[in-house]
């Protein structure tokens, strides 16, 4: 017979899967989650423990274990005293030690309390050595005398002299002495040399040891998920957040296809996601809220804000492309935000599916699937032909009956903004999800520094809503502006408080939006603006949604190459309007759209000024453009070409000419107005411009090989014979 599954054993019995769980590990099964799998033997063996009779009795043995749980602790005995006296000495010894250490001088067996101590110090980092107070007339340990003669010190690598000096104990003159007379020419704020930190350190007795710098941490673009403290009477339960990750092209946007039944991938140019849609489905009675992450590495963003409001992540990993880029990414989403993983391996039903191998890649990662003996869930499913989708969904259930997910349905409605846009009939509007309270039609509300007041819900298939709660997906209309997604959402007692926050916050941003530069950012602008040869692409962007315009300023951020840089004067959710035109002509910027397109009066605004307005549909094509953009924008390189060369076989002296070359065309073509260079025994004597080119009597616009012909080097008159002339022209060729 074939394993079963815990969860399909509770189903069996009609019961809990807990009870299930709790059965099999009381019979010393190796089970860890509902989804382990149980040999027919043991499955048998929980069926009879489980087995429902008139007295139940192996019902209540969970319930019989608890007192042998509290019974586990019970009153000492005599005998269980006698025990506990017999170990206390053995735990407590090193507080007995150091008891005896600081006693009298008649405490028993010094020399038995010493050994341990210098044993332990013998081990320990000469600069850890700490003093210990020994009884009267006992002489100190040689460490501690060798640690007072020799200093040892710790010094960060790529720290500053004063820093080094401040190591050592001595003042930063001193040690910009030693390095004097060393021949190094440093100063106090200079970069400590690392060839002469252990000289100079033997120098005033210390040795240094050098500690490598600890890198920066990376900054998480994961959130922590906001935490309630909410009384235990007042919270329900909710339906989960479940996040789908993965790399592009993995089919993701598919499986939630598959799963709402509706037609999402058809909407999307290109087949890619271009923004989070949040959506829930019904899975046996049970809601479940799916978001869907958009999969092209330009997303990341967006990708973080899935993970920071999710409970449960599918990670989708094709098994036939196995662990890319974006999957590793998912995963440190995951990770960062604490929640529990699913793996989805989609696209079985193609020939060179292979399961196994993408469970081992995932190890590498250290995501250890049930199947290899871990306790992550995976699940084998074929997005296209719908198999494996009910197993998937049904994991999906039990996690969120066993996490038990919850929350205050009666609170301020709180939660995050997945994603914002300007539509053309309904003003600003954004998704949200709830984490938490109800949202109500006519509550007021502020995100970061927009306010608003709900006009209208609707909830996932556009339907009309008044109530939201929490877990919920909503797409809320009635903001002053487009809100920035990723921004905590929050109800606000009134318009007034609200418009009051949106205010702070505002000015807030604003301040920090305009500091003023420091003396040594003026510095560094200055420097960048004499040095006159970086070339930089102004671009003006507008995008159909913020999130775009997010994504859209990260990698276009990224686009860089050696004296070129791109930079975003403005961006901006909406249409392509006539301001956007008349700014790229103030900066001289071109007009980027993205899912947008321009205004009629827009239009002629750019044709009449010459604005270059390029609109695109598909992120890919819009950064290929840009890079093109930007390598064409440089100054072309000067490529030297040489035309031909030519052998001095005699000299004439021409009247208010000078010196004019017989020569006699070895190789190539000698061009008038060309560059010419003259070689001496194969080094370079002069470089300049050909000042005249003539065979027999005639100017001639070009000689070929073979030829004779007469050639004048404008300015220059030392040419001897045996000279060799070489013919060449700088052609601009564009950079790339």
């Amino acid at each position: 017979m074939a394993k079963i599954r815990i969860y399909e054993l509770a189903r069996e019995l009609d019961l809990e899967s807990k009870e299930v769980l709790e059965q099999a590990l009381e019979l010393g099964f190796d089970v860890k989650t509902a989804s382990s799998s149980l040999e027919p033997a043991e499955a048998d063996k929980v069926r009879g423990a489980l087995a429902p009779s008139p007295k139940a009795p192996s019902k209540k043995a969970p319930s019989g274990k608890a007192p042998s749980k509290k019974a586990s602790k019970p009153a000492p005995t005599d005998s269980a005293s006698d025990e506990v006296a017999a170990a206390q000495p053995v735990e407590e010894q090193p507080e007995a030690n150091a008891t005896a250490v600081d006693g009298p001088a008649d405490a028993p067996a010094p020399a038995a309390v010493h050994a341990p101590i210098l044993a332990a110090d013998a081990s320990t980092p000469e600069d850890q050595v700490q003093p210990v107070d020994l009884p009267s007339g006992e002489p100190a340990p040689a460490a501690s005398v060798e640690a007072d003669e020799i200093a040892i010190v710790a010094f960060q690598s790529g720290g500053s002299v004063a820093e080094f000096a401040e190591a050592l104990g001595q003042p930063a003159n001193a040690v910009v002495k030693e390095l004097m007379l060393r021949g190094v020419a440093a100063g106090a704020g200079h970069e400590m040399p690392a060839n002469l930190i252990e000289e100079i350190g033997e120098k005033f007795g210390a040795i240094v040891e050098v500690v490598d710098a600890a890198p920066e941490p990376v900054a998480s673009t994961v959130r922590p998920r906001a935490e309630f403290d909410d009384p235990e009477s007042s919270l329900v339960p909710r339906p989960p957040v479940v996040t789908v990750m993965g790399h592009v092209d993995h089919g993701k946007t598919t499986l939630l296809d598959t799963i709402r039944k509706t037609k999402v991938v058809a909407d999307e140019q290109g087949g890619i996601t271009q923004h989070i849609g949040a959506y829930q489905v019904d899975v046996g009675g049970n809601k479940i809220t799916f978001i869907d992450t958009p999969g092209h590495e330009a997303f990341s963003a967006m990708r973080a804000r899935g993970a920071e409001v999710t409970d449960i992540v599918v990670l989708v990993v094709a098994a036939n492309d196995g662990v890319m880029p974006q999957t590793i990414e998912a995963i440190s989403h995951a990770r960062a935000a604490g929640v529990q993983l699913v793996v989805a391996i989609n696209k079985i039903d193609l020939p060179g599916a292979d399961p196994f191998r993408v469970r081992t890649m995932l190890t590498e990662r250290d995501v250890i699937t049930e199947e290899l003996g871990g306790d992550v869930p995976s699940v084998e499913v074929s997005a296209l032909t719908g198999d494996g989708v009910d197993n998937l969904l049904e994991v999906l259930d039990l996690i969120a009956q066993l996490q038990e997910y919850k929350a205050n349905p009666k609170a301020p409605a709180s939660g995050v903004v997945i994603e914002s846009q300007l539509d053309p009939g309904m003003g600003p509007v954004a998704t949200v999800v709830i984490q938490r309270g109800t949202l109500e039609q006519g509550d007021a509300f502020v995100s970061g520094a927009v306010a608003g007041r709900v006009r209208a819900m609707m909830d996932h298939s556009g339907q009309r809503i008044k109530v939201a709660t929490p877990a919920t997906p909503v797409l809320v209309m009635g903001w002053s502006e487009v809100p920035t997604a990723g921004d905590a959402f929050e109800v606000a007692e009134s318009d007034k408080d609200a418009r009051a926050m949106a205010a702070e916050r505002a000015e807030a941003i604003k301040e920090r939006e305009h500091q003023m530069p420091t003396a040594r950012d003026r510095l560094q602008n200055l420097l960048d603006q004499l040095r006159g040869e970086e070339t930089e692409l102004r671009v003006v962007v507008k995008a159909d949604a913020h999130g775009s315009i997010e994504a859209l300023r990260e990698s276009i951020a990224k686009i860089k190459r050696e004296d070129a840089s791109v930079n975003i004067v403005h961006s901006a959710v909406g249409g392509i309007n006539e301001n956007d035109v008349t700014l790229a002509e103030v900066t001289d910027a071109i007009v980027i759209g993205f899912n947008v397109r321009p205004e009629g009066k827009a239009r002629k605004a750019a044709e009449a000024k010459g604005i270059d307005i390029r609109t695109y549909g598909i992120i890919y094509e819009l950064l290929e453009d840009i890079e093109r953009i930007l390598v064409g924008s440089l100054t072309p390189d000067s490529q030297e070409v040489v035309l031909g060369t030519a052998e001095v076989r005699a000299l004439f002296k021409v009247p208010r000419v000078g010196t004019v070359a017989g020569c006699y065309i070895t190789e190539g073509v000698i061009q008038r107005n060309a560059k010419v260079r003259l070689i001496r025994d194969g080094v370079v004597i002069h470089t300049g411009v050909m000042g005249s080119l003539r065979r027999f009597k005639d100017d001639v616009r070009e000689v070929a090989s073979g030829f004779e012909c007469g050639i004048g080097i404008d300015g220059y008159n030392d040419i001897k014979e045996g000279d060799v002339i070489e013919a060449f022209v700088l052609r601009e060729v564009a950079r790339t």
